[in-house]
């Protein structure tokens, strides 16, 4: 899962990257306003955090910004404890959480899984996919019952497709989603081939009920398989 925290303090900017990281997020990071759009425009994000006194303009205007455009980031509001007005006008436009500084980082996380389990799975802790069940809080894969061994990598793109399944992924998209804004810079995506072609063994050796495909010149597509 993909996070922007759009943060200016720079002390509180790195704690909540390095937690995040820590807990297996990938973390994106912007001081301002205009590098917040800046990335916004050049790439997505699963969620972004959103300081909102921010040196150069108000972080509501990136919040605008990101539902006038349909775009898909879940917004969750980090801002000052006293800030009533900005809880509400955030909630109004269309923020889907709010935490108020100062805040606990293991409840940052928890707010944020909450808010994707909501998004992408109706508030399920447990996602099931034919005889395939993920628990994004706890990150782990059964298929039939049986537990996956999947690396890190593997588990964040198999959740990728989860929740984008039955959708054309290209490989940047996915790369960028899964390693982090820096990846576009890569000569090429061998890397990604060797992962994918890892978990797709995993998944076929455990007999899960999906399947990765390969759409030739365009990228990937995660489908349920038919029973036979």
């Amino acid at each position: 899962m993909k996070i922007l925290v759009v943060e200016d303090e720079r002390q509180l900017r790195e704690v909540v990257r390095e937690s995040l990281q820590k807990d297996r997020f990938v973390v994106e990071t912007a001081a301002d306003v205009s590098s917040a759009i800046g990335k916004l425009e050049a790439y997505s994000y699963d969620c972004v955090l959103l300081d909102i006194m921010l040196p150069d303009g108000n972080g509501l205007d990136i919040l605008r910004k990101i539902k006038d455009e349909g775009r898909g980031e879940s917004v969750i509001i980090i801002s000052a404890k006293d800030a009533i007005d900005d809880k509400i006008s955030g909630l109004d436009l269309g923020a889907d959480d709010y935490l108020a500084k100062p805040f606990h980082l293991a409840e940052l996380s928890a707010r944020i899984r909450s808010v994707a389990r909501r998004r992408n799975h109706g508030g399920d802790t447990t996602v099931r996919i034919g005889n395939l069940e993920i628990r994004p809080d706890t990150r782990e894969v059964s298929a039939a019952g049986r537990l996956l061994d999947l690396s890190r990598k593997e588990y964040d793109i198999l959740e990728y497709f989860v929740n984008r399944r039955g959708r054309l992924i290209n490989k940047l998209t996915l790369a960028e989603s899964v390693w982090g804004d820096h990846i576009d810079m890569a000569d090429n995506f061998d890397f990604i081939y060797a992962h994918i072609k890892n978990l797709r063994k995993k998944l076929n050796d455990a007999g899960a009920g999906v399947e990765i495909k390969s759409v030739y010149g365009l990228g990937y597509k995660m489908e349920e398989q038919a029973e036979e």
